[in-house]
């Protein structure tokens, strides 16, 4: 049996996320946004409760397509919020929609890739933690990303939440020493 990282279940779903996604530096600008988005959609709930909604939110956010998003209306939050398939939290559902047209407007000057990865240098940090109570929950890097996504106009996007993000898009490499991923 491989040995994964502390916070790793038996659940098959959560088996596959962390040994083929979480950790894996991702630079597609479209995945980076779905990953905000559902990072901040976890907000005071367990991951595995989103990454069990995931392939719902993508449909019915339409595959995270910043300029349909960015576009929904009154009628199509209504829609949402009585979606028993996503988290049907007000503020969550809205956040989506406003990070969609504030990532909108970061494409316009650069890519968002290059936009998230300037807080790591470009390169993923590699920490080296001997278990899972080493592992911050937020670093300078994470309050510098929330900070100006915050200035930017997004939602959801506190220090935890940009911590959490680096490390599942791979900015930041937090794999256990003791796990087979390292």
């Amino acid at each position: 049996m491989k040995t994964r990282c502390g916070w790793v279940s038996d659940d098959p779903l959560y088996i596959e996320y962390h040994d083929t996604e979480w950790g894996v530096p991702t630079y597609d600008d479209r995945e980076l946004f779905e990953m905000l988005c559902l990072e901040g959609a976890q907000a005071g709930l367990s991951w595995i409760t989103v990454l069990k909604k995931r392939e719902h939110y993508r449909k019915v956010f339409d595959n995270f397509d910043a300029e349909k998003i960015a576009l929904y209306d009154e009628a199509k939050r209504g829609q949402l919020l009585s979606d028993a398939g996503i988290i049907r939290n007000k503020l969550k559902v809205n956040a989506f929609i406003v990070n969609a047209q504030n990532y909108l407007r970061i494409k316009e000057q650069q890519s968002f890739s290059d936009y998230l990865w300037q807080f790591v240098g470009g390169e993923p940090i590699v920490n080296n933690w001997k278990s899972l109570k080493e592992v911050p929950v937020t670093t300078p890097e994470s309050d510098a990303m929330s900070k100006q996504l915050k200035k930017d106009g997004f939602k959801f996007v506190g220090s935890t939440i940009c911590y959490a993000f680096m490390q599942a898009t791979g900015m930041v490499d937090d794999h256990t020493m003791d796990c087979f991923k390292k």
